[in-house]
């Protein structure tokens, strides 16, 4: 597996834009992506009981399994707008597949903004009618919100012979506490792959990825993650149990990954991504719900930003994790720096742990000494900015 430079438009047959139509000041704020053929497809979605129109509309033309573009635009989350959400939802897709001259129930539609507010459709029009088969580092930024950059990744690897490309975009700075949700997610792949392993894989993969990070707990009425399959490699369908799913599962995990990492780097105010390791738990669920305790903690992560290495705010986020804990058998460790075991705090170097505070990813691991399972989480620190940033967003 290698990893590329590019963008969502990279695997064969995939094509990409986005413009500035005036949701937003002067920023671009509409982009689509668009495969040449049909695409098999496969979606999470919130788990907000509040759902924008977009989820609603996505989520039901997906139940084919299959996309050829996606629509998007930023600045307006077009939810909470009643039954005109739904409709200004249905025509934005109408509008692309006219522009595109494809069918409309292959056109997923996401939104990511201000919540409360209808669409200015005008606006909207002009500008699908503006995009073209161009630029995929366009759609990358008209995607943003909040966002400081933009997210793009992209890996190469060999199956059975045929070099498969698969490209990740996605965007979320604030609102990121997913299951599934909270964030906008694309991936793109030139694979040949049924809707239905697709659909398997993007959910097995969601709960160690993306449904591990947070930023501020918050779970939004908006987000999802589309994947799209289009076969334009002309390798042969991936099959579940052979060499070549446990390769193509691989490549969508570190995809996702990758990314589910740049969102969580780039939450709101954010200076640092902290990632948390638990092992020796007694199955990996159990590490993973400790991790995410302890990667969402706000005292654990304002501490972070003071570079204040307070190894008991981090034990009071495994005690209320919900899982059984044994305190005395804990070993937790800031970077390479022990700072608890056996049920006490040990002596550790203040210059050493001044330095690991000051670096741009803090690793914080946790050993219960319970079992063998493992799991990540990915978060950042709290900082001003965050308040700052959040008391201004409607005005």
């Amino acid at each position: 597996m290698q990893k590329i430079d590019g963008t969502i438009a990279s695997p064969k047959g995939f094509f990409a834009d986005g413009n500035h139509c005036g949701l937003k000041y002067k920023n671009p704020d509409i982009g689509w992506i668009y495969s040449q053929t049909p695409a098999t497809a496969a979606g999470v979605f919130t788990t907000n009981q509040v759902k924008a129109a977009t989820i609603i509309y996505t989520k039901e033309i997906l139940l084919d399994g299959q996309l050829q573009a996606v629509v998007v635009n930023s600045g307006n989350a077009n939810a909470c707008t009643g039954t005109q959400g739904l409709k200004d939802t249905q025509k934005m897709a109408a509008l692309t597949a006219e522009k595109l001259e494809i069918v409309p129930d292959l056109v997923a539609v996401a939104s990511t903004g201000i919540i409360g507010k209808a669409l200015p459709m005008e606006k909207i029009a002009m500008g699908i009618k503006s995009l073209h088969k161009g630029d995929g580092e366009n759609f990358a930024n008209a995607i943003l919100t909040t966002d400081t950059f933009t997210k793009n990744v992209v890996y190469q690897t060999e199956i059975e012979g045929v070099c498969i490309t698969m490209a990740g975009c996605g965007k979320g700075s604030g609102m990121i506490h997913p299951n599934m949700a909270t964030m906008l997610g694309f991936i793109t792949c030139d694979a040949t792959i049924s809707s239905l392993t697709l659909q398997q894989l993007l959910s097995e993969l969601t709960e160690v990825t993306f449904n591990q990070i947070t930023v501020d707990g918050d779970t939004s009425t908006n987000d999802m993650v589309l994947i799209m399959a289009n076969g334009e490699a002309k390798a042969a369908e991936i099959q579940v149990n052979t060499a070549g799913y446990e390769q193509f599962k691989k490549l969508l995990q570190t995809v996702m990954e990758d990314l589910a990492q740049m969102i969580a780097k780039d939450g709101e105010g954010a200076t640092k991504l902290i990632e948390v390791v638990t092992n020796g738990a007694p199955d990996d669920f159990t590490a993973r719900m400790i991790s995410k305790s302890v990667v969402g903690s706000p005292l654990v992560k304002t501490a972070i930003f003071g570079k204040d290495p307070n190894w008991g705010r981090i034990l009071c986020a495994i005690g209320y994790s919900g899982v059984p804990i044994n305190p005395e058998a804990i070993k937790i460790e800031l970077g390479n720096q022990i700072v608890y075991e056996n049920g006490i705090p040990t002596v550790f170097d203040g210059q050493l742990m001044a330095a690991e505070l000051s670096k741009a990813v803090i690793k914080i691991f946790v050993t219960l000494h319970q079992g063998w399972g493992q799991g990540k989480a990915w978060g950042c620190d709290l900082t001003y900015d965050y308040v700052k940033i959040n008391a201004l967003y409607h005005t």
